[in-house]
């Protein structure tokens, strides 16, 4: 099916819906939320920034003004309720995981505008905490096990999915938290789909030396080209994993073809010479599962 054609009905069947607060939109996993994480993905409506206008960029202090940027990181929050501490990270398209304590622990470093911790994923169990990290095409990926309450946000591009930073996700909750792959719950947001996404020998070579069954994730285009499938590539790694197959959401929406949406920093850096940068965002809630937030559904 077309992007252009998606419908909210179509969002609903995949376990998805719109939150909208004052302009500002979100995409919500409903089955996340119902087994009791507060979950979120940004999209560009609703901001201060100049990307062209009106945009909600929540990250890239080097391209935006500070202001801008944490003006629309306040009304970002305003979606979800309680009062909660954003734990991000510098991210590096590698396999590194950042553990978060507690709320005080997941401020940024004091006078520091951006993260100063360097990796690819945030686990934590901490209340008042919200796991995130920053996507432009590359896939946001939200895994929360409702047996202890643990959680954690992923940022896997081409090279995280190669490298298999969502299974060092995984390994890392059931470490930390003792959590099991068969009762996580996953929500695949918005990225560059295989639709649109084409990439070179280096990456199709790569990728078929590493997993078997790599062909289906390919769609070639030209000599030495490919459309790659990342929401596939990180689907099934998460079933090998042990994560049930009715427990994997995906988001059936593309940054590249939705750029009314999301930003696309492939459709974008050489148009405006600067992207916006969207936000994955998961946090355990206090209520018991199926209350709260869950009467918020739709855009109002």
């Amino acid at each position: 099916m077309p992007m252009e054609t998606i419908t909210d009905l179509d969002l609903k069947r995949a376990g998805f819906y719109w939150r909208e607060i004052d302009g500002v939109r979100a995409l919500i996993c409903a089955p996340l939320e119902d087994d009791g994480f507060t979950n979120g993905f940004s999209t560009r409506l609703g901001g201060v920034s100049p990307m062209p206008q009106a945009a909600l960029n929540l990250a890239g202090f080097n391209e935006d003004a500070a202001e801008n940027i944490l003006e629309n990181r306040r009304r970002f929050l305003k979606l979800f309720s309680g009062e909660w501490s954003l734990g991000g990270c510098w991210q590096m398209h590698g396999t590194d995981i950042r553990v978060i304590r507690d709320a005080a622990e997941a401020k940024p470093a004091e006078n520091s505008l951006g993260d100063t911790i360097y990796c690819d994923a945030v686990v934590s169990d901490a209340k008042q905490v919200l796991a995130g990290v920053k996507t432009a095409d590359c896939v946001p990926i939200l895994i929360g096990d409702p047996e202890t309450n643990s959680f954690a946000a992923v940022h896997a591009g081409w090279r995280g999915t190669y490298a298999g930073i969502v299974l060092y996700a995984l390994e890392r909750l059931t470490n930390e938290y003792k959590a099991r792959t068969e009762t996580c719950r996953v929500a695949i947001g918005p990225a560059a789909a295989a639709c649109c996404y084409e990439v070179g020998s280096e990456v199709i070579d790569g990728f078929k030396e590493r997993f078997p069954g790599a062909d289906e994730l390919f769609t070639p285009t030209r000599e030495g080209h490919a459309r790659i499938d990342l929401f596939k590539a990180n689907r099934d790694q998460l079933l090998a994993a042990g994560v049930a197959d009715d427990r994997i959401h995906t988001a059936p929406l593309c940054t590249m073809s939705r750029t009314d949406l999301f930003f696309s920093y492939r459709r974008e850096k050489q148009l405006h010479g600067k992207v916006g940068r969207l936000m994955a965002v998961i946090g355990r809630r206090g209520e018991k599962r199926g209350t709260g937030e869950k009467g918020k559904r739709g855009k109002g």
